[in-house]
């Protein structure tokens, strides 16, 4: 099966300042390969500045790579750092949803403004999707008129996965995005992301430092340090047989 999503050699260097003068280059992330078929999930683990943030970014086109290549279904959509194509394909999804929503807009509106944008759809087309794409995440069709701050914690995860999906993504990465969910409600999103995933074939890149969220939800994992690969398998045998320490490490807190 070919992969929904594979990278290649992909790098990314920080320009950092020490002192007045000095610049100094930190590499964040440094020959990072991988691929991910659809319908499954890839799970990134690693210590606080092992370039997880970064690399779920640059997936999604919020940083650019300095070298390496993004494809998606064979489609190069990265290449070398230099050109990125349009791509409405893949979709982060930050731990705080209110980073990507706009306070001054309804739901309903936000909604519409990403269709308007990114597709030719008319106003009733626009409006029975938003519909069914509300209801595909547990949300009601009045919460359309609701503004962010009307939301529980719960519910603006709800609202910023709808934001994702309006747009058919084939990938959706998660940025530690059901870290700060309460138990109960982070249940309740886990097996709603693993109902769509399993109806339309979504592929995730989960970032997260639950490692029981990883086993329960993962079908490969890949273990960063200081920006560089150190363990990519399949979840289970590095869960069974880590091989480094980082992952040692995690498995023993």
């Amino acid at each position: 099966m070919q992969p929904v999503l594979k990278v290649q050699a992909l790098s990314k260097t920080f320009k950092t300042r020490s002192g007045l003068f000095r610049r100094n280059k930190v590499k964040v992330l440094n020959d990072i390969s991988f691929a991910v078929a659809p319908g499954q999930t890839l799970a990134v683990i690693g210590e606080t500045g092992s370039g997880k943030s970064t690399l779920a970014k640059v997936l999604a086109g919020a940083e650019d790579a300095d070298s390496g290549q993004i494809l998606l279904n064979g489609d190069m959509i990265v290449d070398d750092g230099t050109t990125r194509r349009e791509c409405h394909h893949i979709r982060l999804i930050f731990q705080d949803p209110t980073r990507s929503l706009n306070p001054g807009l309804t739901i309903g509106e936000m909604l519409d403004d990403c269709l308007r944008f990114n597709t030719k759809l008319t106003e009733v087309q626009r409006n029975k999707k938003i519909e069914l794409t509300l209801s595909r995440v547990g949300l009601l069709s009045e919460h359309y008129e609701y503004y962010p701050h009307m939301f529980s914690g719960g519910q603006l995860q709800r609202v910023a996965l709808a934001r994702a999906l309006i747009l058919d993504p084939k990938v959706v990465v998660l940025d530690e995005a059901l870290s700060s969910l309460d138990p109960s409600v982070r249940a309740q999103i886990v097996n709603l992301l693993l109902k769509l995933q399993q109806e339309t074939d979504l592929t995730y890149v989960l970032i997260t430092h639950h490692l029981s969220l990883v086993k329960h939800m993962s079908d490969k994992l890949l273990v960063l340090n200081n920006g560089e690969a150190v363990e990519y398998g399949c979840c289970d045998t590095i869960f069974n047989r880590p091989q480094s320490k980082v992952m040692k490490k995690l498995l023993a807190v």
